[in-house]
């Protein structure tokens, strides 16, 4: 057992949570600010419900609900950890926002927040920890056992083109159109230990004796240092998507949690046979597809040897996973996903559309922080 990655401790099979990172917002000028510590420390944590922690740069806070067995539960804790936050940043004459970018700040303009682990990333990465200021939204799932997270990081591998265009939300980069739906993406994977689980690694005895090879070659001091895009997390014995913007809304958040919740139970229960080396050789494409074209991208497939709509595939998905639905209470959820998709509907159509209307970057982010700020339809990007 590698002294370096706790004992998977198994948790409730489908329990969920959800990690949100979330943008502040100066309200003279709508750029990033620097305002996280002093945030924190005047903020009583609603335990009951999660906390809200410090994230890398000083301009981003980070909300986490508590693990729930139902989507319900994720709904309530993200309601009220958005109340408390958004009352708590007025209290500062600061706002919050999500997004998985800001459209037009500067990154050396950013500060790392204090602690050992922030500055142990600054240390090692360089520039690329002040570019990491960028905002996603990461869903735990709970696992039966090592080899089960294993089998669901490897499963849900063919699914991150969808998880990407359902919640693409970082169009602007730099004060300018990127041409992206998800520019996010671009910045986690200039860490070198991004993209997807290798392959070979097929169970938590081979991930074991992977992790301690990182190990001892100094590659990897913990498995926070794995920026995958689906990753085990032992200590919380789950199986974590990590590839997704933080949408402009809390609803689309839970809506995402409910659809990862509703295809890893279709994928425990239908069992497909997976082929982790033929997925990987197109990994990067589909991923590419998803950033750049959103729900207009294409997918390679593998094993027919051809290539098919992404929007068709992701609708054909959320039609599958409806029986999952239902027994998890996620209808009504799922079914505004697919109202989404019919009709082209994440955050980077809606950040475009009030930049076509509004003509400046500063009035697209005050539009932003007033969408986060109230309760929204279950359609909302």
């Amino acid at each position: 057992m590698s002294g370096a990655i706790e004992t998977f401790a198994p948790s409730g099979v489908l329990t969920l949570g959800v990690e949100l990172e979330l943008q502040l917002i100066s309200n003279r000028d709508f750029d990033l600010t620097r305002a996280a510590s002093d945030l924190l420390a005047g903020l009583r944590n609603d335990a009951e419900h999660g906390e809200v922690k410090l994230e890398i740069t000083e301009s981003m806070i980070e909300i986490n609900t508590r693990p729930r067995s139902d989507i319900a539960g994720i709904r309530e804790d993200l309601a009220v950890l958005r109340e408390l936050l958004v009352y708590q940043c007025a209290k500062q004459n600061v706002a919050v926002c999500g997004g998985g970018s800001h459209p037009f700040h500067h990154w050396p303009e950013r500060r790392i927040c204090p602690g050992e682990r922030f500055e142990q990333i600054h240390a090692r990465y360089g520039y690329l920890a002040k570019q990491f200021t960028v905002f996603g939204q990461h869903i735990h799932i709970g696992c039966q056992s090592g080899d089960q997270a294993i089998w669901l990081t490897h499963a849900l591998q063919r699914y991150v083109p969808h998880f990407i265009a359902l919640s693409a939300s970082s169009p602007f980069q730099n004060g300018t159109d990127t041409a992206f739906a998800s520019s996010r993406l671009s910045a986690v994977s200039a860490f070198p230990l991004s993209g997807q689980a290798p392959a070979a690694v097929t169970s938590w005895d081979l991930f074991l004796a992977y992790f301690e090879m990182l190990k001892d070659c100094g590659v990897a001091e913990s498995i926070k240092d794995l920026y995958w895009d689906i990753r085990p997390k032992p200590e919380y014995g789950t199986v974590e998507i990590r590839v997704c913007d933080t949408p402009l809304t809390i609803e689309r958040a839970a809506g995402l949690a409910a659809f990862a919740q509703c295809l890893a139970s279709h994928l425990l229960r239908v069992e497909p046979t997976i082929d982790p080396q033929l997925q990987e050789l197109v990994a990067r494409f589909n991923k590419f597809q998803a950033c750049r074209y959103g729900f207009d991208g294409v997918l390679a497939d593998p094993y027919l040897r051809t290539r098919v709509s992404l929007r068709d595939d992701l609708m054909l998905t959320l039609t599958a996973i409806d029986e999952d639905a239902d027994h998890l209470g996620c209808r009504s959820e799922i079914a505004a996903l697919k109202e989404a998709v019919r009709h082209s509907l994440n955050g980077a159509h809606w950040l475009r559309e009030e930049f076509r209307k509004l003509g400046g970057y500063n009035d697209v982010v005050h539009s932003a922080v007033a969408l986060f700020a109230r309760p929204s339809s279950p359609t909302s990007p």
